[in-house]
């Protein structure tokens, strides 16, 4: 039986919708890839009195209560959580913690992992099977969409991220992207998204992202993502203020694509931004060029495609004389 339990989670990124309307009996669709870093990262443990610490703990605590009534738990736990991937930046955190708190709680008293079940109890995956999927194991993944039942959209497709190719992150601490209330009201406000760009965004996935991928073809994935990007950002523009969120996260896409990046875009609502290079040296010479235009509260990081899932790391409970 374990005592303590360490649960590293993935933040991911939104690469696009590929339908929003379901028109053919499913909505949304989405393409995402978990990343290196930012992680999320909890540690539970039994204690004698409950007690939640660290960034996000506000939120933790509310899924581990809702957890133990669920699932029957009285004990009493110390949750840390140690780092935390940037709220509402659009790198799926909330997905991703309470993924995390399930998946600690879970192995800390020897039940079987239910990232699905509980995504769905926790009221995550709404829209996008993306953070779920990226709990489970890493690539570029596709999922298919929601029907009419409760259950997560499943994926139809994961595939190997290049090892060598490299995604430029470029975060604006300053701002959020729309979230909760305000994120269903933008959905529900929106003009219907145009069929035949639907139909677009599946064959830019099929027959453009996916074989560039096999075929490790850096400028056919970027041109892929740039066009479902710019497509997405264009209808979502009335509701976020542009194609990007943030006009300084879209200024430096801009120029790290005049650098030579492809696929630039910005994850979910963003305000989060992104642009693939295919080395590390060379994202380092692409983000060097843009180095003396980036302002303050803007980070740039260069970070890994991730093609593996969640860890757990679990202690085992040593009783003297058992």
């Amino acid at each position: 039986m374990s005592n303590c339990v360490t649960i590293r989670v993935p933040a991911r990124l939104h690469l696009g919708f590929l339908d929003l309307n379901g028109e053919v009996g499913r909505r949304f669709g989405s393409v995402g890839l978990p990343l290196s870093e930012p992680e999320t990262v909890v540690t539970l443990s039994r204690s004698a009195e409950t007690g939640i610490h660290g960034p996000e703990s506000e939120r933790a605590g509310r899924h581990l209560s809702a957890l133990c009534r669920h699932l029957g738990i009285r004990t009493n736990h110390r949750l840390v959580i140690e780092e935390a991937i940037p709220p509402h930046a659009g790198l799926g955190s909330g997905t991703q913690i309470a993924l995390a708190v399930a998946a600690a709680l879970r192995t800390l008293h020897g039940l079987p992992l239910d990232p699905a079940g509980d995504g769905v109890f926790l009221e995550r995956g709404g829209r996008s099977g993306i953070g779920i999927a990226s709990f489970e194991s890493g690539g570029i993944i596709i999922d298919a969409g929601k029907d009419d039942s409760n259950a997560p959209p499943p994926v139809v497709a994961r595939l190997p991220f290049p090892d060598d190719w490299r995604i430029i992150l470029i975060l604006d601490h300053a701002g959020h992207g729309l979230h909760g209330e305000n994120e269903v009201a933008a959905f529900r406000s929106l003009p219907p998204f145009p069929a035949a760009e639907a139909g677009e965004i599946c064959r830019r996935v099929l027959m453009g992202v996916m074989p560039a991928l096999v075929e490790r073809d850096l400028p056919a994935f970027g041109a892929g993502i740039s066009a479902i990007q710019l497509m997405i950002g264009t209808h979502f523009a009335p509701a976020q203020g542009g194609v990007f969120t943030s006009k300084r996260v879209e200024a430096l896409a801009r120029s790290l694509a005049d650098a030579g990046a492809v696929g630039i875009g910005q994850s979910s609502w963003g305000p989060t931004g992104f642009a693939f290079a295919p080395s590390a040296a060379a994202a380092m010479e692409m983000v060097g060029a843009v180095l003396k235009s980036v302002p303050e509260g803007i980070e740039i990081r260069i970070v890994r495609g991730r093609n593996a899932g969640a860890t757990i790391n679990s202690t085992e409970l040593n009783l003297v004389g058992s």
